[in-house]
Formats: structure tokens, sequence, C-alpha cells
């Protein structure tokens, strides 16, 4: 309802005599200031002046205890507001402005023909940054799913499945992308001639069976601590000339097995109710703490990615040298990529949340440029995880539930990329690819890239298993090893796009049972607070009753 002064009651002018002076007050500044516009705005200065009449007299009202009407303030641009824009989006200003620098600044020492030691000194801020972030993500990973399993309570059993379910979705249709692309480009029979393997470029150390073994055998590792630094690999011993399986290790984070067990372990810390709250606020405490690092990082973030693009830029090989077939495979990974990142997942967002795909995906550039600098998708989930979280707005719970188990078995690009690599060898040996096999490389690509980890060139590992699974060679890897550290970094992005879309699509599809758990956590602290205040007023009344006694 809307007052103004014409409208006022009469006994509302006797009650409040002050409202009539200042309303008439207003209007003579109001006549006052029209005479001084122009002649063509009469109209305009008539609206204008019952517009911020009414406006007036309601803040009048107002102040003296009457409702206060709507009123939006037509949007100016100006020197304080471009001031705001820029400071708040800063942070990805200095994020694109590096990468183009670092491009710049790689072929500028180019020219220079530097040495493999300058090369580390000009990488040296990027390797410190790397390790800034490498630090991070074991604490990130575990607090992070512990906190937000036990959050979810008997709803993570939901969400696990929808999470799974859209996992297998795009994985099979980033397959299925590069499939279409690299079967319609055939970019192997392009001048194939200029191509030959390269003798020691790649190591086939184990075979198909030992490595789906191994992934299982990593899921449940023996020792906790020894999975914080290294996984679990098949080696081989010749035995009476023969070469027999024996057990392994290789360095890095068992990703996958702290990840299972982080899971196994929040899910019963949640069904522990009271028992288990004081853990419950010690992981939640942990995740804020190492957020709050990741704050600090972050903006270290643009200088990093300078140097790591000039260190890769310098180490590159010259485009020319490369061979025709060779870069169309590169067009055939770029073009795929792009369809999945830019057409595929969007459309799979918009019609599940019925949302602009665009606008959320403008909230994960920073996390996106991190992860094109650095080819780790688990180097980028701690800015994965502030992007989600501060420029998207996601649910805490979902972010912290889905992230780490996105960035460990939910690899787009790497099983985009493994398809098109495996198809692009079968034409460069000159071997026809039936239906069954290609059928046989989506599923063994989409299967393989679940246990590709989340490191630089971690594709090339599971690549060997593409390629044995339908029988073409595998010393024939060697031949994309050239480009493979730039396409590294682009399938990455499509691997921490493909995750945060994820968040966002299961976020939607669970915003009752989010709303549901809300509501009776509300309930349950209010309880709480009752029964605190009940077991208080209880004991001061048996202190009292002592006291009343001893006199």
């Amino acid at each position: 309802m809307t007052l103004c002064y014409e409208s006022t009651p009469k006994t509302l002018e006797a009650r409040y005599p002050h409202l009539t002076c200042y309303a008439l007050h207003i209007n003579s500044c109001i006549v006052f200031t029209q005479s001084f516009r122009p002649e063509g705005s009469t109209e305009m200065s008539k609206k204008s002046t019952s517009t911020a009449k009414n406006m007036d007299t309601e803040k009048s009202l107002h102040h003296n205890g009457f409702q206060k009407s709507e009123f939006k303030v037509p949007p100016r641009m100006s020197l304080a507001s471009m001031q705001i824009f820029l400071r708040k989006n800063a942070f990805v200003i200095f994020t694109v402005a590096a990468v183009f620098a670092g491009v710049l600044l790689g072929y500028t020492l180019r020219s220079w023909s530097l040495t493999p030691a300058y090369i580390q000194i000009v990488s040296f801020p990027g390797e410190i940054f790397m390790r800034m972030l490498q630090m991070m993500v074991l604490p990130l990973v575990v607090s992070s799913l512990i906190t937000g399993i036990s959050s979810l309570d008997n709803n993570a059993g939901r969400m696990g499945v929808q999470a799974l379910i859209y996992y297998i979705l795009t994985t099979f249709l980033a397959v299925f992308t590069g499939i279409i692309v690299v079967m319609a480009l055939q970019p192997g029979k392009k001048g194939r001639t200029s191509l030959a393997p390269i003798d020691g470029g790649f190591n086939n150390s184990v075979q198909t069976t030992d490595a789906f073994l191994d992934l299982i055998r990593n899921m449940f590792p023996a020792n906790l601590v020894e999975a914080c630094f290294q996984q679990y690999k098949t080696t081989y011993v010749a035995r009476n000339g023969i070469l027999v399986p024996a057990p392994g290790s290789t360095r890095g984070v068992n990703a996958l097995g702290l990840v299972v067990f982080s899971m196994a372990f929040g899910f019963m810390l949640g069904r522990m109710a009271g028992q288990g709250r004081p853990l419950r606020r010690f992981f939640a405490s942990l995740n804020e703490t190492i957020m709050q690092l990741v704050g600090m990082v972050v903006w270290c973030t643009p200088v990093g990615i300078l140097f790591l693009i000039a260190g890769k830029m310098c180490e590159m090989e010259d485009a020319g040298q490369m061979g025709s077939p060779l870069l169309w495979y590169m067009l055939c990974v770029v073009l795929g990529l792009l369809s999945h990142g830019l057409l595929v997942l969007p459309l799979l967002y918009f019609l599940v949340t019925r949302r602009n795909p665009y606008r959320f995906m403008a909230g994960l550039q920073p996390a996106l440029l991190t992860a094109l600098g650095t080819a780790s998708s688990s180097a980028s989930l701690p800015i994965t995880f502030h992007c989600l979280e501060e420029n998207n707005g996601v649910d805490r719970r979902v972010a912290r539930f889905m992230l780490p188990v996105g960035a460990t078995v939910n690899m787009d690009g790497t099983a985009l990329y493994e398809a098109v690599a495996a198809i692009f060898i079968a034409q460069i040996a000159d071997m026809e690819l039936g239906f069954v096999k290609v059928i046989s490389i989506s599923i063994t690509a989409t299967a393989a890239s679940i246990g590709a980890a989340g490191i630089p060139q971690a594709g090339l590992v599971t690549m060997v298993i593409v390629l044995t699974s339908v029988g073409l060679p595998t010393d024939h890897i060697s031949l994309i090893l050239a480009v493979d550290w730039l396409l590294d970094r682009l399938r990455t992005m499509v691997n921490v796009l493909g995750d945060s879309m994820g968040v966002g699509i299961v976020e939607h599809l669970s915003r009752r049972e989010l709303q549901r758990l809300d509501s009776s956590d509300a309930g349950t602290s209010d309880t709480e607070g009752a029964l605190n205040s009940h077991q208080s007023v209880s004991r001061h009344s048996a202190l009292v009753q002592s006291g009343e006694s001893s006199v």
C-alpha cells in the first residue's frame, strides 16, 4: 500500500503535525528545481516531481512507523561503479592477462635458444605455485569429503547415485563426441609417411588385466599413511625365463584410496549423531582453515600461470616439424574438447536446471585458467572450491561431497582424448577398426579414465589399457608425446568444467532434500538450546535448594 501526503487522513495530520511541513518543504524544493530544467523535459519533470513527492513522503511516513513502499533507483554508470567492477573481477582480469603474457614471454625466450638449466629457472615461480597447491590437496580432499558426507546424513546415498549417473553419462558422451570427430576427419591418413615411432619414447610396463587390478587395489590401501605418498603398481620379475607379476609401488598420492576411505568415514560419522558431533566440528574447522589458505594462494595464480606457460613454450618443438598427421590430430582433440565443453555439457546443464549454463561457466573462469596453467585437476581443486562456493553460490555440502570424487573419477576430457588417440594410432598403423572394436574402445576409454590420476600426463599411462584392449601397437604412443603437453592442459580444463557442472546439476536435483535437512537442523538446534537452558535452570534450582538446606 502506497501512502502520499494528499491521501493522508486528517487524524494522521493531527497526530503527526510535522509531516505536513516536511511534505510542503519537499514539494517547494521540487518545484524550485523544476524551474531550471530545459523546456523539452516538462513532461518528464512532472513525472519525476510526482515520483519524488511520493517517495519522500513515504520516507517520512516510514520513519514514523508506517510501511515503506518499494522504490527502485535506476542504475547509473559512474567512476565508482567502474572501480567496484574492476575490484570484483580483478582476479579474472589478472589471470587472463597472465595467460597472454606467458605465451608472449615464451615466444620471446624461444628466440634465445635457452638451455634446459635456464628454462628451469624460468619455470621456477610456476613450480613453487604448483607445490603450494599440491600441499593443500590432501587435507582438502579428506576434510571436505568427511564434512560433506557427514552433513548430508541419509541423503548422501541418493546424491551419490545421481553423481554416479552423471559421471558415467558425461564420460560416454565425451567418448562418443571424440569418436565422431576423429572418424570424420581421419587425421592419421593425412600424410602419415612423415611420422615414425620414436624408440624408447614410452615403456609399456603394465598389462591390461594388471592395470585394472591395480585400480581396485588402490581403492583399498593397506596403509593410510602410505597412501598419502605412494600408490600400488604391479611390476614384473623374471623367473625361469618367464615374466611374473610382483607387488610394487610408485610415487604419488593414492587419491582413489583416500577418497574411498573418507567417504566411508564420513558416512559412519554422520550416523553417529550426537557422539560424532565433536569430530564433525573438527573436520569442518579444518576444512574452513584450508579454504582460508586457498584464498591466500589464489592471488599467486597469475604469477604461477605466467611462468608455467612461459617455461612450456620454451620447451615446445617447432610446429613445422610435427608433420601433417600430428597437426590434424591436435585439431581433432581440440575440436572434440570444444564441442563437449561448450555444447554438450551446457546443454545437459540447461535441460536439467533450466538456467543459463554460460553464466555458471563465467564464475568458473579462475578455476579453468588454473587448470590450463597447471594441467592438473587435483592442483586446481582448491580454486574450484573457491569458485563454486563464492562465485556461483553452490551449496557447500554438495561441493565438498562431489568435487573430490569428481577430480578422481570423472575425466571427460581424458576419456575423449584417449578415444581420439587410439583411433588415430590405428589409422597411422593402417589397421581397420570395425564396429565392435570402436565400441570396445569407447567402453575401455570410459573405464580407464576413472583410474587416471589427477596429475599432468596421467592419460598417457591409461592409454596403454585402451590400446591393448583392441590389439593396437603401444609403441606408437611416442608419436603424440610432442603435443601432449598442450592437449593435457586443454583436456584438464574440460575435466574441471565437467566436475563443476555436475555439482550444479546434482545440487539442483537435491534442493528439496537440502532444504528439508536445513529445516531439521534448525529444529534440532532449537531443541538443543531449549534442553541446555532447561538444564541450566535445573542446576540453578538445585544450587538454591542446597543453599537453603545448608542454612
